[in-house]
């Protein structure tokens, strides 16, 4: 889950209620000249012609007929995409439907606690959610969300868009259950990537100490250990550029909730934890489950799991030992959303672990990492991978805020909300949304002209979601059957390890254990059916190291006798030259 830099990612941590009405007239005044107005002054640029998109419009404005006068009321996190969709695109709507639509901006966590409240209760608390795709194992299991492919092929047929497409979201096969069925509408997508200062790495006199140091170029890393080296490099080596003390490395410590996405946004799968496979690794995946079919079946070694295995040791043992050498002082006091605006002051070489949220905060002009022409003086590119990982397996995650419709929400309220997530996902506006937030989730959007001419503007962004690497970068998945209940457990466990308390291994085998716990205590309830969990009896660790390798699966994986193999670099410009320039053909 995440968030935006001076949101939640950075998250705000406010609660914004926008209500979106003409106030006493938006009913008598709905139709295709508010949807004129709105087309001319805010919905461009778009993928549509502006009579394409009077035509979509014009659909919403029928559809919208037996709902007109109707208060709704839908919520999401507080990030700058969401913040343009309540202060602008829910009035456009209101305006343009005769829908009173009000759409709440509230924390993260307070939108898992209230959705997990509702779904619990019964009792309608909104009519529509944003909440991250890693719920998805939860929504298909407790059967409380409507599948989508069958709500818009039957009860929801009268008001799904003819123009939805939804072969263009890129984010799809993330809202995907195991059951092949839809259950959660992407809004806004972000990635979790490398960012570097392209303008340091390119200084020459850099350049020949780091190849004279280290036998290879100073670049793009590939790998953990050449991350290693130039953290090494620009903390020790360089110490000073331009009389500014810098860092070759940033990142956050203290035991507080936000450390939590810190790890389950796929950092134990860089380190190359889990097996093969995307979305996620089968058997094992990111987090260390193992599955069968689609039953969980263990978080431990000894249950032929992978969380408090080798790789896993290995991926918070080198977050602990690079945040002490080669961040400044203060990251290990830090959540996230004090950390996030540090890369911006202009002292830091690299950052492993940053948000394409955070690109709309980290490209305003003025700051120290922009230059005058408007251009970044750094650049965003693929996550280097730690020495556990093997080619084929996910390399970093990728959030996607996805519409939720739940069951105990009335029909006709879930209808008419279910327009409004259609509306702020239309190609009428989704392109202009865009570039507003820069959390792309069509296809055409991202290879849109527009996008082609600010791309030198947002540092790599436009090419990483146009390259074929982007497949790797995936959201939780099908295979963590209760979010709510099993992501908290991550920051308070590795929280043990941050502050000393725990060492990384004693806090990944009590973070495996209290998964497994969870685990058992769903199977001995029995409220998933067939794809809750079935706990494997424990045994060994030697066991299912034996196991894996007569499977030819990986995880879990034993102990490397070398976690530190050369580095490896790759030169950036020469990286997005590799990538294609048009976008892929659709079936």
């Amino acid at each position: 889950m995440k968030l935006t830099q001076s949101h939640r990612h950075l998250k705000l941590f406010i609660s914004t209620s926008v209500i979106a009405m003409a106030l006493g007239s938006s009913v008598a005044l709905a139709g295709m000249e508010e949807a004129r107005r709105w087309i001319d002054s805010e919905f461009q640029p778009s993928t549509l012609s502006k009579d394409e998109q009077l035509k979509e419009m014009e659909w919403f404005v029928n559809a919208a007929k037996p709902f007109a006068g109707q208060e709704i009321n839908v919520v999401s996190e507080t990030i700058t995409t969401h913040e343009y969709e309540a202060r602008t695109l829910a009035k456009a709507f209101s305006e343009i439907t005769g829908i009173k639509l009000t759409h709440d901006l509230i924390q993260e966590g307070d939108v898992v606690e209230k959705i997990q409240t509702q779904m619990q209760s019964g009792r309608n608390i909104y009519d529509a959610w944003v909440n991250d795709s890693d719920l998805i194992g939860t929504h298909f299991r407790y059967k409380q969300a409507i599948p989508l492919d069958d709500w818009m092929a039957g009860e929801g047929k009268d008001v799904t868009s003819p123009t939805l497409d939804i072969n263009d979201f890129i984010g799809k096969s993330f809202t995907t259950a195991p059951d092949g069925k839809m259950y959660q509408l992407p809004d806004q997508q972000f990635a979790n990537v490398y960012w570097f200062r392209y303008d340091w790495f390119q200084r020459p006199e850099f350049k020949e100490k780091f190849k004279a140091k280290y036998g290879y170029d100073l670049g793009v890393p590939v790998n953990w250990s050449a991350y290693e080296d130039i953290a090494e490099f620009f903390t020790n080596d360089v110490k000073e550029v331009d009389g500014v003390k810098v860092y070759g490395h940033m990142d956050y410590g203290r035991k507080d909730p936000s450390l939590g996405w810190r790890f389950t946004d796929a950092w134990l799968s860089m380190a190359g934890n889990g097996d093969k496979g995307i979305p996620n690794g089968l058997p094992v995946d990111e987090w260390g489950i193992r599955m069968e079919g689609c039953r969980p079946v263990g978080s431990s070694v000894e249950r032929g799991g992978d969380t408090n295995g080798p790789a896993a040791v290995y991926a918070i043992t080198k977050y602990l030992d690079w945040m002490k050498k080669y961040a400044p002082p203060q990251a290990q006091g830090m959540n996230f959303s004090e950390s996030g605006p540090v890369p911006a002051q202009g002292n830091i070489a690299q950052q492993i672990f940053w948000y394409t949220a955070f690109t709309a905060d980290m490209v305003k002009p003025g700051l120290p990492v922009v230059n005058a022409d408007g251009t970044p003086k750094w650049r965003m590119a693929p996550s280097p991978h730690g020495s556990y990982w093997k080619d084929g397996m996910k390399l970093g995650y990728q959030d996607a805020g996805s519409w939720t419709l739940l069951k105990s929400t009335p029909a006709e309220r879930r209808k008419a909300a279910w327009l409004y997530a259609q509306f702020v996902t239309s190609k009428t506006v989704s392109l202009k949304k865009s570039h507003v937030g820069l959390t792309f989730i069509r296809e055409s959007d991202i290879w849109d002209k527009s996008m082609t001419e600010r791309a030198p503007k947002l540092g790599g962004l436009v090419e990483f979601y146009r390259s074929p690497a982007r497949v790797q970068w995936t959201p939780t998945g099908n295979n963590v059957p209760d979010y709510p209940k099993l992501a908290q457990l991550w920051w308070q466990n590795i929280g043990d390890a941050a502050s000393g308390t725990k060492t990384p291994q004693e806090a990944m085998t009590s973070l495996a254990n209290a998964q497994d716990e969870v685990l058992g205590r769903l199977e001995r309830a029995n409220v998933q059916g067939e794809c809750g969990p079935k706990l494997n009896p424990k045994t060994s660790a030697e066991e299912w190291f034996k196991k894996a390798e007569a499977a030819g699966t990986i995880a879990p994986q034993r102990k490397l006798a070398n976690e530190k193999p050369k580095g490896e670099t790759v030169d950036y410009d020469t990286l997005i030259k590799s990538w294609p320039a048009s976008p892929p053909k659709r079936s």
